[in-house]
């Protein structure tokens, strides 16, 4: 087997964790270790797993990272896994706790939510008024 990437790793443990999964995090993480454990070690400069932004907040899905990382270092395959693992449990906790970033129900989401009176306000007073309309119009299409 080529050196695979931290990528590559948490790929595999979703795919895991998609064919069986009522497995704890314990057999992913063995099962895991059986198959990676005597490759090369990962590159720190690929230190990156797939983007989970609309399920999980970046702090989430990047949490076990730190740990992957020392397990590079230290040529260890346990805290690269582990750290896999972390990452692994958020990204599928956090949305039976606290629902996806996504959910449209999550109103502090919302940006513009906030801004929206003064930017109207601010708007009155500058552009005039047939292309306020324009874009209130050219908003709702």
């Amino acid at each position: 087997m080529s050196r695979p990437t931290v990528t590559d790793i948490f790929k595999r443990a979703v795919a895991i964790r998609e064919t069986n999964p009522n497995a704890d995090y314990s057999a992913v993480k063995s099962q895991l270790l059986s198959e990676f454990s005597g490759n090369q070690f990962p590159e720190t400069a690929f230190l990156t797993i797939p983007e989970y932004d609309n399920i999980a907040p970046e702090e989430d899905w990047t949490a076990g990272l730190p740990v992957t990382l020392r397990g590079i270092q230290n040529e260890d395959w346990n805290d690269v896994i582990h750290g896999v693992i972390i990452s692994l449990e958020q990204v599928e906790n956090y949305p039976k706790q606290s629902g996806r970033e996504d959910d449209p129900a999550k109103e502090w989401r919302n940006r513009d939510r906030g801004i929206a009176g003064a930017e109207e306000k601010n708007l009155e007073k500058w552009m005039p008024e047939e292309l306020m309309a324009l874009a209130k119009r050219s908003s709702r299409s």
